[in-house]
């Protein structure tokens, strides 16, 4: 399936106005590419997924028992494949809901990566993420103080679920979130 990137993107802007929020969701269409590329898996797809994963969030985070069921129902409404829409609403665990497919297991690994990586461009001096490095996110993690909501047992997940080592999920993720930096604002 061919996505239209543009309207959906589109769709996103009319639902979504916290410039912050945005931010998030296109760093984590741009590692869940680069995670895609790394698992021969389609990578449009799972950019899009990663894009559209908290499309509802602004209506839903004083309510977090429904985060991701709305964002879901857009998704189908949108005419997204049920394993963009299930891989949306299972990134919520609060729904209890297994993660099936490499798609829902990275797109949970990814989502709290992206934030993280933010934080530890936030501290750099000149609070860019060129100049981040997998060493500086090593350490950032070890610190259990440091940006304490990033999740490090859902980042963890990269390993056993997606075959893929912490440090190598690290390199990824930063390399995708630095290419996109402009847009970052980072």
């Amino acid at each position: 399936m061919a996505f239209d990137r543009d309207k959906l993107f589109g769709e996103l802007r009319n639902r979504v106005k916290d410039e912050n929020l945005i931010k998030h969701m296109l760093a984590t269409e741009a590692v869940m590419k680069a995670v895609a590329k790394r698992l021969d898996e389609d990578e449009e797809k799972w950019g899009i997924t990663g894009l559209l994963h908290d499309i509802d969030y602004e209506l839903t985070k004083d309510d977090p028992e429904k985060h991701s069921l709305i964002g879901a129902e857009w998704l189908k409404e949108l005419g997204l494949p049920e394993d963009v829409v299930y891989a949306a609403k299972v990134h919520n665990e609060r729904h209890g809901l297994p993660r099936k497919t490499l798609l829902d297991k990275s797109l949970y690994a990814v989502d709290p990566i992206t934030g993280f990586i933010v934080a530890v461009g936030l501290v750099m001096p000149d609070k860019k993420l060129a100049t981040v490095r997998v060493k500086s996110i090593k350490k950032k993690f070890k610190d259990k103080s440091f940006a304490a909501g990033a999740s490090r047992d859902q980042m963890r997940t990269c390993e056993e679920e997606l075959g893929i080592p912490l440090n190598e999920f690290f390199e990824i993720s930063l390399k995708a979130m630095q290419e996109i930096a402009d847009e970052l604002g980072l």
